[in-house]
């Protein structure tokens, strides 16, 4: 027997086979998931003791708060955005050190990036994931002073309370227009570079902040922001935010 016939006896095996098997019709039924939907309790007592151990983890207490905390409590600069700001060069300036031999400048976050209000009384762990529930990290920019000044463009226009932390100062005159920008207490030299920490999601464009591109160099430190605020407020006994002149416009 040649290929040729084996192929065809295949075929017509192939057809005969297909003719005589029964094709079973399938059809889904839609469960809309509700509160009408009762827990499985073999589920619920596998994963009870789980779920009891997370919790007492994320209301572990890591520092007090003598007041509420809100992003909303200022036109240019709030007491929390002060905080978070401060906290990302706390801690993430000795990593980036220690890896590159360069300090940090300063750090610039998002006024977004705010997602709940730090209350009043005992601070916990999963007070900072209420805070910053996403997975963004510290990454550090290398920027030249002419991109530094397309930031302080930026931060002029838009009016808003994005933090910087305190290494920056940022003052508007009444109209809007810079009257001063300073890094360190100097003024910024277009041909100096400047180590910007960000998070990942304002360096690539986040917030409309495009001026992060082109850069000379991005350090990624794999350190999330998240989790920077639980070690930095573990090192607290008490959280002292507040609002100052980093950044202001004049009244007058």
């Amino acid at each position: 027997m040649t290929i040729k016939h084996v192929l065809k006896l295949c075929f017509l095996l192939l057809i005969f086979s297909c003719a005589s098997t029964k094709i079973s019709k399938i059809e889904g039924k839609r469960i809309d998931i509700d509160e009408n939907i009762k827990p499985d309790q073999t589920v619920e007592n596998f994963i009870k003791p789980y779920r009891e151990h997370i919790n007492k983890n994320m209301d572990s207490i890591i520092s007090y708060a003598p007041e509420t905390y809100s992003k909303s409590d200022g036109d240019y600069n709030t007491a929390i955005g002060n905080l978070m700001a401060d906290a990302i060069f706390e801690e993430g300036n000795p990593v980036f050190n220690k890896r590159t031999g360069k300090n940090i400048d300063f750090v610039l976050f998002n006024h977004g990036g705010i997602r709940a209000t730090i209350s009043k009384g005992n601070v916990t762990i999963r007070t900072a994931y209420q805070v910053m529930p996403f997975e963004n990290s510290i990454v550090v920019a290398v920027l030249k002073g002419s991109q530094i000044n397309e930031m302080i463009d930026y931060l002029s226009k838009a009016k808003r309370a994005h933090p910087v932390s305190n290494q920056f100062q940022l003052i508007l005159n009444k109209n809007g227009s810079v009257k001063s920008a300073t890094i360190h207490g100097e003024p910024i030299d277009e041909s100096k570079i400047y180590y910007v920490a960000t998070n990942d999601y304002l360096y690539n464009g986040g917030d409309g902040m495009d001026f992060f591109h082109p850069n000379e160099n991005l350090h990624v430190l794999n350190y999330k922001i998240r989790d920077v605020l639980i070690d930095n407020f573990k090192k607290k006994d008490t959280l002292h935010a507040k609002r100052d002149d980093r950044f202001i416009q004049l009244n007058n």
